[in-house]
């Protein structure tokens, strides 16, 4: 009997992997198998904090002012989901990798060391953050009438953070896995809790933002919770076991080489995100920094296709060349850039055109909508060409090509965005508007540069197809 069980067992592993083998099919079909549910995921994950805005923008008294604390707080938000993404998104390619190639164990290695790093760093963070929160607050633009709202939601949000790294860098490995049903399911559950939590503790117990950030923490240790279970379950092709999180330097390098294209692009979203902050504050005041946690919103929610599609190809792509199958390879950055272009330019004509229907999501105030309407369409202008950004950075990290993705990263955000900040208000004299075009005018250069890199350095690679 416990012969036959074996080989049930054994038949029934067999089975998933073959179920998701991304070098077999349509590879279309492979990438559309793992992005639909993916978006949906990323876009349920979005909404922990967008449902938390959304609420907050609700309050009878200082909507204003609580949505701009929250606001305030995003920075460090990015700063969490960047070390999430430096373990979770570094791992997850090289799972799909080393699956590609047939070695489940250094796969399941590799999964198990990232998670350990993820509990570590989020204790860390944890700690860090307590003890440096004010200070922060201060230099991200902080002043006197949001500091206590920024204050208060940050400090629960951190009681909560290793539960918010768990999930969001853990969900990868499931994803990366080819079960992206399974993945959308475990935000999913933590989405509609925090959808009934939120105006319980936020308008029933009248906790404020200090509400919305524990119905967050809260829904997110349920998904974490969630996805343990999957990995750790006969379900997962490759399994979280204590024999597979013992830490490896080697190992090590290559999850942080890997992720820091992920790490780099939230510190520096963070990081720009403070520069903005604290520019507005200076040229605009507290109405500016509560329009540009609305502008925030609104991009996190419109950017999620793209984002969807493009972390869905990177296992796709990932297994293929790990397989030596190039020419499946080229089809998926064809479709994948695309799709992205093709949506892009159709959200960027609905944001131009209807500015105050998504400002009115979050605020209704009249005076934070006549300033957002004008300061939407400055920032999102020309905004198809941040596709190109993302699809050449899914390219690069989905082969392993890190350095690469790194550059890119820095220098979109570092190199163009934070000089023009500086520059286009103060010197030139464009106030807020020319604070706003930095982003516009960084994504032209950026998405060119680092999509046309992409097509004259690894496109010539990929023609040359093994012979199998």
């Amino acid at each position: 009997m416990g012969k036959d069980s074996g080989g049930l067992i054994k038949k029934e592993r067999v089975g998933k992997v073959r179920e998701n083998d991304f070098s077999q099919g349509s590879i279309i079909k492979n990438i559309l198998k793992l992005a639909l549910p993916m978006t949906l995921a990323q876009l349920i994950n979005v909404l922990y904090n967008i449902v938390d805005r959304i609420y907050i923008g609700m309050l009878p008294e200082h909507a204003t002012l609580s949505l701009t604390g929250l606001g305030l707080c995003l920075p460090i938000i990015s700063m969490v989901i960047a070390f999430a993404n430096l373990f979770g998104m570094g791992g997850a390619p090289l799972c799909s990798i080393e699956r590609g190639r047939g070695n489940v164990k250094e796969a399941e290695a590799i999964m198990g060391n990232s998670f350990v790093l993820l509990a570590g760093a989020g204790v860390l963070l944890t700690v860090l953050g307590l003890i440096c929160k004010r200070p922060m607050l201060y230099c991200f633009g902080a002043s006197s009438a949001t500091i206590d709202y920024a204050d208060a939601y940050i400090t629960t949000y951190l009681m909560g953070n290793t539960f918010v790294m768990i999930g969001l860098g853990m969900n990868s490995f499931i994803n990366a896995q080819g079960f992206g049903l399974v993945g959308m399911l475990s935000v999913l559950v933590g989405a509609v809790l925090n959808l009934i939590l939120d105006p319980v503790f936020i308008f029933i117990f009248h906790m404020g933002v200090k509400g919305a950030a524990l119905a967050t923490i809260l829904s997110q240790l349920v998904s974490a919770v969630w996805i343990l279970s999957f990995l750790t379950g006969k379900g997962a092709i490759l399994k979280l076991r204590p024999s597979s999180m013992k830490l490896n330097v080697r190992r090590i390098l290559r999850i942080t080489g890997l992720g820091m294209s992920g790490f780099t692009m939230a510190i520096t979203n963070s990081s720009v995100q403070i520069m903005y902050n604290a520019m507005l504050q200076r040229f605009g005041g507290d109405l500016y920094v509560g329009v540009m946690t609305v502008i925030n919103s609104v991009r996190e929610v419109i950017t999620m296709p793209v984002s969807g599609l493009t972390n869905s190809a990177q296992p796709v792509m990932g297994f293929n060349y790990g397989a030596g199958k190039y020419g499946r390879v080229r089809k998926a950055i064809v479709f994948m850039s695309f799709v992205c272009i093709l949506y892009t330019i159709g959200v960027w004509g609905m944001v131009h055109t209807f500015p105050e229907f998504f400002i009115r999501i979050f605020n209704r105030e009249g005076e934070l909508v006549e300033a957002g309407v004008p300061a939407m369409r400055v920032y999102f202008f020309g905004f198809f060409m941040m596709s190109l950004q993302f699809a050449g950075q899914s390219v690069f990290v989905g082969l392993g090509k890190s350095k690469k993705a790194v550059f890119f990263s820095i220098f979109r955000k570092v190199v163009i965005v934070i000089p023009l900040i500086l520059i286009l208000p103060a010197v030139l004299g464009l106030g807020t508007t020319g604070i706003l075009m930095a982003e516009p005018i960084s994504n032209f250069i950026g998405g060119a540069a680092c999509f046309g890199t992409m097509l004259f350095t690894l496109w010539p690679e990929l023609k040359r197809e093994p012979k199998t």
